[in-house]
């Protein structure tokens, strides 16, 4: 069989031409320093690992298999550590660092601001990463964090949020990178291996199907493996082949009856067997349910335990050891893990410093926002009315904050950033209230498109009563309502619908004002009834620390729109698998008793009684979905407009044993702009379910009038089915449809595939 290891290389464009054309921009996205090393090779670090672990104690051992988290931690004897996520002490004897863990995947986090004063670079959300159809955007992200991460003495990242979209609504989506497994994969992977160029650990999460919020801590999820295997899992096996992380860190709930951090399919059989990962397993903070059982079907490493019920891998875990229960091999086949994430990565050799050092703040905040301004996605523009003439001459902004900054997601993934938050909500009830706050970035877009439009009057209005907000809107050149929700880690929406009457508040606008702009600042989609009244529409995400001015640039054309949809937006809440969060009802139970008094509710679980999630759509997550129940969208994934046009033609197709398809793609306007042609297959999945599947694009960066020849090479594993029986990958031979499109539905180019027989290793 073929072996897939390691993943097709690269098809994707480069930074070459965006820094050749911004010098300051190339100095802002340098690459690591020249000294940094590659990753060392699993087998070399492997046996120094082994080497290492024939020379500790049983006790250091022990002590290297759990950690603390330091804001609940109480050592005998005290210890110092950082107020942060996570604490492993070290060996300094032998040299074996100790692991200071920080969250997350777009910025350090100091989310309640356990360390006062410590600020970081905040990306935007992960949503618009991988809108922006760009590898090197990940990547230069993840180098970006990485950075700032060992700068202040942290040496593992719980980067490299994976989990597919699911459902529209899960609180969790804006962390993410979207519902297809080739566009989250690639652009996880990269970002991990960004943040490894710092030669420290990045993770990647949460290993598996943990694609909703609520009941997180007691939901079981239900697929089958072939399913399993070509969605969620395929996304995660390609982070991991591209980004080789240290570490793989296991989800909170269920699958398919066994918890995640003690479920031997996934950590053993997959993980392990089928992938051959050299790296650690920790489990998420709160995850873990046993010692024994945990340790023999594959977790490493017991994070933050204090937040378990005991502390598994603690005293019970030398119990089990010298008691027999739990072999010695395993032991040392836990550490040795652990410390082979440690060398692979560099870490060993490159240790963190022992205190902090500067950060160039000014060039990282070029990064984030040139990430924000290539992942806003212009979804509506009739009658061209962006980008904004110069001629305007009054511009309105009204709602969401917008004259003092833009609005972040909540969570673990929540950073401080630099600036500090003009607006800061705490929350009063759920599990959320104690680690997350409704938070606004110091990004002012009032500010910034007064700077951008210095011959306008530009003024802004709180919008909280429509009628007044209409009065102001009333006559000027362009009104521009910024609508929001927000979403969070540790609980999901219960409505797609905007929060607190703004679809009122825009309707009212809309009738005042024929030329009004709605931008959306949401971790996803949102339900949008006035649509057809409203003539231009801008998806800006969570935009970042500097996302007022990535919208700036939007708006007035200093930059080209060139994002496109990770996630479908659908037209109601009733055409996706699951109108609303499965086991809402069990937590509106729980919150319910819980006031009435009943103290085993206070709980990360919340009281929620355990719960199933069938996920009945199987590998078929997102457009997939859509398209197999007939349901069009509001807009399809992969949908993005631009302030120019493109044309696609002299399709070729070469197969036979392996797919590479080429086509010229042509911006036909005048201005210079990008474009992401995407290439769907037609194909057949485990479960007998035939569908078109992403399985290649790229982001072309084009002048008026200039054409360039693409080439993609399509990964087998994209388009084949997983057969359960034989435990391979198959891709049977015959005809596949072929199309090349905008978005997923959009056929401008159209072929077939003669393709042989062809079996890959699982």
């Amino acid at each position: 069989m073929i072996n897939t290891r390691p993943l097709v290389a690269s098809l994707f464009a480069t930074t070459a031409l965006l820094c050749a054309a911004s010098p300051a921009l190339s100095q802002a996205l340098a690459a690591p320093p020249r000294s940094a090393p590659a990753q060392i090779d699993d087998r070399s670090a492997e046996a120094r690992a082994d080497a290492l672990v024939r020379r500790m104690t049983l006790e250091e051992k022990l002590a290297y298999v759990h950690g603390y988290f330091p804001p609940l931690a109480k050592p005998v004897p005290p210890i110092t550590m950082i107020p942060s996520a996570g604490h492993v002490p070290g060996v300094p004897r032998l040299g074996i660092p100790t692991l200071r863990e920080s969250d997350a995947s777009l910025g350090v986090a100091n989310q309640v601001e356990q360390r006062k004063g410590d600020v970081a670079t905040a990306l935007p959300a992960g949503l618009a990463t991988a809108a922006s159809f760009d590898p090197d955007i990940a990547y230069q992200g993840g180098a970006m964090i990485g950075a700032e991460a060992r700068a202040k003495t942290f040496n593992v990242l719980l980067a490299g949020g994976v989990n597919l979209t699911r459902d529209p609504w899960n609180g969790r989506n804006f962390e993410y990178l979207g519902e297809d497994p080739l566009l989250a994969g690639l652009m996880a992977g990269e970002q991990i291996r960004g943040v490894q160029s710092n030669r420290i650990v990045s993770t990647v999460k949460h290993f598996a199907l943990n694609a909703q919020e609520t009941g997180r801590h007691v939901l079981d999820a239900r697929i089958g493996e072939a399913a399993l295997r070509e969605s969620d899992l395929l996304a995660l096996q390609i982070a991991i082949e591209r980004g080789r992380p240290g570490s793989v860190m296991a989800a909170y709930n269920k699958v398919n009856g066994d918890w995640a951090s003690e479920n031997p399919f996934l950590l053993t059989q997959v993980l392990r067997g089928d992938w051959g990962y050299k790296g650690w397993v920790m489990s998420d903070w709160g995850g873990v349910h046993s010692t024994e059982k945990a340790a023999l079907a594959g977790l490493d490493q017991q994070s933050g335990q204090e937040l378990d019920t005991a502390m598994f891998f603690g005293k019970p875990l030398e119990d089990a050891v010298r008691a027999g229960r739990l072999p010695m091999a395993r032991l040392d086949d836990m550490v040795r893990r652990i410390l082979t994430g440690v060398i692979s990565t560099g870490l060993m050799d490159a240790p963190v410093p022992a205190a902090a050092q500067p950060i160039d703040y000014a060039a990282h905040a070029q990064v984030a926002q040139h990430a924000a301004e290539q992942g806003i996605v212009l979804l509506k523009n009739d009658a061209n009315l962006l980008p904004l003439a110069r001629t305007a001459k009054r511009v309105v902004l009204i709602g969401a904050h917008a004259d003092v900054g833009v609005l972040s997601g909540g969570g673990s993934s929540q950073v401080r950033s630099v600036g500090g938050a003009p607006v800061e909500i705490p929350l009063t009830r759920g599990e959320a209230a104690s680690f997350a706050r409704m938070t606004w970035h110091a990004s002012s877009p009032l500010r910034a498109i007064r700077a951008a439009m210095p011959g306008a009057e530009v003024t802004y209005v709180d919008g909280r009563d429509p009628r007044a907000a209409a009065a102001a809107a009333h006559g000027a050149d362009l009104a521009v309502v910024f609508a929001w929700q927000w979403q969070s880690e540790a609980q999901d929406v219960e409505t797609l619908a905007l929060p607190e009457n703004q679809d009122a508040l825009i309707e009212a606008v809309a009738a005042a004002n024929r030329r009004t702009l709605v931008v959306l600042e949401t971790g996803g989609p949102v339900l949008m009834p006035w649509i057809a009244r409203v003539p231009a529409v801008l998806q800006a995400w969570y935009s970042g620390q500097r996302g007022g001015e990535a919208i700036a640039n939007i708006l007035v054309g200093a930059v080209n729109p060139s994002g496109r949809l990770p996630i479908t937006f659908p037209v109601s809440a009733y055409q996706a698998p699951r109108p609303m969060p499965v086991g809402l009802p069990e937590l509106r139970d729980a919150e319910a008793r819980r006031a009435a008094g009943d103290k085993t509710t206070h709980q990360q679980s919340a009281g929620v009684r355990p719960f199933t999630v069938e996920y009945r759509e199987g590998s078929d997550a997102g457009y997939r979905w859509y398209a197999r129940q007939a349901r069009k969208p509001l807009f399809p994934f992969g949908y993005g407009l631009s302030y120019t046009t493109f044309r696609y033609g002299k399709l070729a197709v070469e197969d036979g044993p392996a797919l590479r398809v080429s086509f010229d793609v042509t911006n036909t306007g005048s201005r210079a702009g990008a474009d992401v042609p995407q290439l769907y297959v037609r194909a057949r999945s485990g479960e007998g379910t035939t569908a078109d599947r992403l399985a290649g694009f790229t982001k072309v960066r084009l002048a008026p009038g200039e054409t360039r020849r693409v080439t993609l090479a399509v990964d087998p594993r994209v388009i084949a089915r997983y057969d359960v029986v034989k435990r391979e990958w198959r891709v049977d031979p015959g005809s596949y449809p072929l199309m090349v499109g905008r978005f997923a539905g959009d056929h401008l180019l159209s072929g077939q595939a003669q393709l042989r027989g062809t079996r890959l290793d699982p």
